[in-house]
């Protein structure tokens, strides 16, 4: 166990999860929190931003919230602002929040544009941009950005969602460029057609959540529950050499 616990162990570290207060962003959020880390948690809605906070410390999680729009650029000044006020300088970052407007490309307006642009991919880079820098002093870090299966195909209406998460894996790679050699790690992970808020209009669909769990190799969807471990990987001592990378958690989604 004490070997498991080097490799493993995110005690004294300090995590921000933006979009924790639901689907993946939680699911990764309690992971985290529960191998020994730290947690707080941004999201737009003071009420489910409550109550995930408060289920993270009935599992005797350390956990403080900071509500906020992260396509608010002042909204996203005062997360940083804030941050560290809780439990000290964040150590992990998870880029989870996310909006995913779905209609034809032809109708989708500049202002669908820069909403979606501003929360999938200006946020990440910007909080990066903030703590990047201060893990990189300390000479440790890791940075966890949520992408997308449209980051690597079109379908469903991929729009501009599919831009920003294509460009999001960039981001990763040239957060890794930057800062790996001071000790931070990026990196993405994609999840395949998870069952989250953030897909309801699409679970909405008759036969819709059937066919997509017909596309992987596990024969069903994923859940937020599935992301825990490759999310302790990530955020632990024990990545320190993964770096830069696109690593599917879908079930097989992206290879069936």
């Amino acid at each position: 166990m004490s070997y498991l616990s080097e490799l493993f162990s995110l005690t004294d570290r300090v995590a921000l999860v933006t979009g924790g207060s639901s689907g993946i962003g939680y699911g990764i959020a309690e992971a985290l929190g529960r191998a020994g880390a730290a947690v707080v948690l941004v999201a737009r809605r003071p009420g489910p931003l409550a109550e995930a906070t408060d289920r993270l410390r009935g599992h005797g999680v350390r956990a403080a919230a900071i509500s906020a729009d992260l396509g608010d650029r002042a909204a996203l000044t005062r997360v940083t602002a804030e941050a560290a006020g809780h439990f000290g300088e964040i150590d992990i970052l998870v880029n989870d929040a996310a909006n995913n407007i779905r209609r034809p490309m032809a109708e989708l307006t500049p202002a669908d544009y820069e909403q979606t642009i501003a929360v999938n991919l200006t946020a990440p880079y910007l909080l990066g941009q903030h703590f990047g820098p201060r893990m990189a002093d300390r000479g440790w870090g890791r940075i966890i950005n949520i992408g997308s299966q449209q980051a690597l195909r079109a379908f469903g209406d991929s729009g501009v969602y599919g831009v920003a998460k294509a460009a999001l894996c960039g981001l990763c790679r040239s957060q890794a460029e930057a800062w790996t050699r001071y000790g931070v790690t990026s990196n993405v992970l994609i999840p395949g057609f998870v069952l989250t808020p953030l897909t309801e209009a699409a679970q909405a669909i008759p036969g819709r959540i059937e066919a997509m769990a017909a596309r992987t190799m596990t024969g069903r969807n994923s859940l937020p529950a599935d992301f825990a471990g490759a999310a302790v990987l990530l955020a632990s001592p024990a990545s320190a050499a993964i770096t830069g990378q696109t690593i599917c958690v879908d079930g097989g989604f992206s290879v069936a």
